[in-house]
Formats: C-alpha cells, structure tokens, sequence
C-alpha cells in the first residue's frame, strides 16, 4: 500500500479560500469598520460590497475572488483586502498562500505596535530594561528601565532605530565605552538577520544612509566580523556615570514579523 498522501487540489484550495474570506468578512460589524449600520441585514458581518468598498477594489473582481474563480490578482489587491477584513499578519500570510502568492514582505503590513500584553510583560520586567524591535531593528515597544537607559521615548520615532543610535547619535557614541566592539557585533547579527528575507525598500534606504554616513558601518557590513554577534549593547555608561555591562537574551514576539524582545541583564560582577 502506497503512503503517499494525496496533493490537494486546485479546486479544494479555492473552496478553501472561499471558507476564508466568508469567515472573516461574518465576523466584522458595520460598526467595526467605521461604515453606517442599516436595518435589513439577512446575515451577520459585512456584505461583499462593505468589503470591496473598504478594499477599493470592484464589486465584481472581489465577488469572483471570493467565489474561487480562476482570476489574477495583484499584491496590493490581497493587501487591500486584508485591511479591510482586519486581518492580523498570520492571517494575511494565509490569504496570500490561498490566492497561490508568495506573503508579502513583513513591512508592508506591519503595524509599529506590539499587543497589550506583549506590552505588559515589558513593564512586569521593571528592573530589566527590555525592548521590541522589528526587521529593520526600529525599536516599536519597550519597558521603563530601557527608557531610562538608552531613552527611546525622547526620541522621534524615526531615530528609535538602533543601527542610527549607534552609528549616527555621538551622545550615544559617548556613552558606550567599547563602543567599536558593541558596533561590531551588533552590524554582524544585522546583516545575518537580513539574510533570506525580502529586500525591503525602508531598509535599503537605512543601509545606503549609513553607509554615508559611516565607513566603519559600510566596512562591516561588506565584511562582518564573524566572531561575534549580539542584539545588545555590552557597555553603557547610565546617566549617573556608573558603568554597566550587560549580557542579553533574545525571545521571538512573532515570527511572521519578526518582532523580538531582548531583555539586558546586568554583569554586576564586571561593572565600573
């Protein structure tokens, strides 16, 4: 007897879309979405034409995607749709399977947030300074401790990105003692992070910049040095001037958009 398991067809894959797409369209409200409620309504949730109107795609191109018709359609189409059923990254991932695409890099629909209760465990880990960041490593959440240690709420949103600190702030520059070795280590696991994964356009922009900017930051990336990474700074000295040393461990927040949480933890027995 053979143990080959039978391939999914074409047709049960679009069943499957279609089961899809009626799921997450029944479980939004009018209301969800911002639209007016009327009365009238047969069936719970949205009707396909809220959606193609929240998508900004044709009624008919959306009825036929919905009904698993042999259509084509384009990477903003499947984008479109997502936003407008609310679909969080995992889910959207699984439209773009269902539709025979390849998911779309995580940054295009990635929100800059982390859920409440990622949040939550940042601030439970008070005397920890612990934060978030993405692919292109732009810090989107952290805990008071790192605040008050590398101060991400005082900066703009746009210079919470810890390839900037360390090549492009001299304050920070100043702080970190062992700075050219941190820097190194921590080019060497940017660039291994990026291995296999999209060329994203926002992180492009951020390795030409600096690459401007730094012939240290250009010459590691072209040549990293391959005996050590770290996603953390080693060294700091605090605002009070007490010089602290660090050691790290790394937690995957979510896979699918490559948000991970490093939590510091400091070497007191090395500290100045």
């Amino acid at each position: 007897m053979s143990n080959r398991q039978p391939q999914r067809s074409l047709a049960r894959t679009r069943s499957d879309l279609s089961e899809f797409l009626r799921h997450h369209r029944a479980r939004l409200t009018p209301a969800d979405v911002g639209l007016p409620t009327r009365g009238g309504r047969r069936t719970p949730g949205l009707r396909r034409e809220e959606v193609a109107l929240l998508a900004g795609v044709g009624l008919t191109w959306y009825t036929w995607f919905e009904q698993g018709r042999d259509i084509q359609v384009s990477e903003s189409f499947l984008l479109n749709v997502s936003k407008a059923l609310r679909l969080d990254d995992a889910e959207c991932c699984h439209l773009f399977l269902l539709a025979h695409q390849r998911p779309p890099p995580s940054q295009a629909y990635q929100p800059a947030s982390v859920s409440a209760h990622i949040q939550q465990l940042l601030d439970d880990l008070s005397n920890r300074p612990a934060y978030v960041f993405n692919l292109r490593w732009d810090v989107v959440a952290w805990n008071a401790a790192a605040d008050d240690l590398l101060d991400f709420g005082g900066r703009n949103p746009a210079e919470r990105n810890l390839m900037q600190m360390m090549f492009a702030d001299p304050d920070m520059r100043r702080r970190l003692p062992d700075w050219r070795e941190d820097a190194q280590r921590l080019v060497a696991q940017f660039r291994c992070d990026l291995t296999g994964t999209p060329d994203e356009p926002s992180i492009r922009t951020l390795i030409d910049d600096l690459k401007k900017l730094s012939p240290d930051f250009r010459r590691w990336m072209e040549q990293p040095d391959m005996t050590g990474y770290s996603r953390g700074i080693g060294t700091i000295v605090a605002q009070s001037g007490e010089r602290l040393r660090f050691q790290h461990e790394v937690l995957t927040v979510e896979e699918h958009r490559h948000l991970r949480m490093v939590v510091y933890f400091r070497n007191e027995a090395e500290d100045g």
